[in-house]
C-alpha cells in the first residue's frame, strides 16, 4: 500500500484510534456550514494569512483563487486543524469550535480534505478502497477483516455510480489513469458521509475530458455537500463557479460571482492580468 503523510482523511485516522470521535453535534440550521472570521496565521513573522473572514452555506460550491503565497493552502490547514491561528475564530456549523478540536475531531465532525496529489491504496481495488473508507463505528480488527453490512454495499454502489467507476471495481486502483485515481479518492471521502469537502487543484495533471468529468462530479455533488475548490484552472473554475473568494497577501481581496471578479480592477491588476 502506498500512502500520502499528508491524507487527513478518516480511513487512516479511524483504523488509528479504533473508533469515531463524537466532538458534538454539527448545527447547521443558520444555512452556514463554515464561518471564519478575523483568522490571523504567522510564520516567523510572515502573515500566511491577514485577518481573514469567509463564510460557506450549507450546499454551496465555492471556488477560492488567488497567486502562488495568497495563503490558499494555510487556509485550508486552519479549518482541519493542521495549524491553530494566532487569532480568530473557525466555526463548523454554530456550534462546533475547530481552533478547539483535533484534526481527527474535525475529520470525524464531517470535514473532508482532498490534497492535490491523489492518494489511494494502490495495491487495492476500486471496491475495496471504499470499503476501508466507508464510515462506521468499529475497531481496526473489523475495518480490516469484519463483513460489510448490505447498506455498506449498496452505499459503495452509488459512490461508483457518482464518480463512474462502477465499470472499474474490481481494478486494482495502481492501475487507474490520473484522472480516474482522483475521482477515487473524492469517492473514498464521500463513503465518510462529510458535510463540507475541500478539495486542493482537483484538475490538476488531468485531460480535457477528465477535467470536464471532474466539473460534472463537483456539480452533481453540490447541494448535497458543501465544497470548497482551490484551483488555478480558470476555465474550470467558470464551469464550476457559483461564488468566487480571491486571496491576496492572506486576506479576501474580492467575492462574488466569476463576472464580478473576473471585471475587478484589483483582481486584474493581482491575478489574472489584462
Amino acid at each position: 500500500m502506498t500512502e500520502n503523510t499528508g491524507q487527513a482523511s478518516a480511513v487512516s485516522t479511524g483504523m488509528a484510534t479504533g473508533h469515531l470521535l463524537q466532538p458534538g453535534v454539527l448545527d447547521t440550521s443558520h444555512g452556514v456550514v463554515l464561518y471564519m472570521e478575523e483568522i490571523t496565521v504567522s510564520f516567523d513573522g510572515f502573515r500566511a494569512l491577514n485577518k481573514l473572514s469567509l463564510s460557506i452555506d450549507v450546499g454551496e460550491l465555492r471556488c477560492i483563487i488567488g497567486p502562488n503565497g495568497a495563503g490558499k493552502t494555510t487556509l485550508q490547514d486552519v479549518i482541519t486543524g493542521k495549524t491553530r491561528p494566532d487569532s480568530g475564530s473557525v466555526y463548523f456549523g454554530q456550534t462546533l469550535n475547530c481552533a478547539k478540536m483535533t484534526e481527527p475531531e474535525i475529520a470525524h465532525a464531517g470535514i473532508g480534505r482532498k490534497f492535490q496529489k491523489p492518494t489511494v491504496f494502490e495495491n487495492h481495488t476500486v471496491f475495496e478502497n471504499l470499503e476501508l473508507a466507508i464510515k462506521a463505528d468499529k475497531g481496526v480488527w473489523n475495518s480490516l477483516f469484519g463483513k460489510m453490512t448490505g447498506q455498506q454495499h449498496d452505499r459503495i454502489s452509488e459512490i461508483l455510480e457518482t464518480i463512474n467507476l462502477k465499470a472499474l471495481y474490481h481494478t486494482r486502483s495502481g492501475l487507474l489513469s490520473h484522472g480516474q485515481k482522483q475521482w477515487l479518492e473524492i469517492g473514498m471521502l464521500l463513503a465518510q458521509e462529510p458535510r463540507l469537502l475541500l478539495l486542493d487543484e482537483p484538475v490538476a495533471g488531468m485531460t480535457d475530458h477528465e477535467t470536464e468529468r471532474t466539473a460534472e462530479l463537483l456539480n452533481s455533488l453540490a447541494g448535497k455537500h458543501s465544497l470548497m475548490v482551490v484551483e488555478h484552472d480558470m476555465d474550470f473554475v467558470n464551469s464550476i463557479a457559483r461564488k468566487v473568494t480571491v486571496l491576496h497577501q492572506g486576506s479576501v481581496l474580492a467575492e462574488g460571482t466569476m463576472d464580478q471578479v473576473q471585471n475587478n480592477e484589483q483582481v486584474i491588476e493581482v491575478y489574472l492580468g489584462r
